[in-house]
């Protein structure tokens, strides 16, 4: 699975960094960026609870 991050969508809510750090973190101007685009197994269901809770629908994978 690979994960992206839509940057002219996020508006920084954080929720994607609170459900799963070990993909997601906030860059310098607060906003969401992908660590790794290819999602270890063991975090899949994470990464899949932050696409369905951010409030933006910023974030895709495929």
């Amino acid at each position: 699975m690979k994960v992206s991050v839509d940057s002219d969508h996020c508006r920084g809510h954080g929720v994607c960094v609170a459900l799963c750090p070990e993909v997601f973190a906030l860059n310098d101007d607060g906003y969401a960026e992908v660590q790794s685009p290819e999602v270890p197994a063991d975090h899949a269901s994470a990464v899949l609870v932050a696409v369905s809770a951010c409030p933006e629908h910023a974030i895709t994978v495929s």
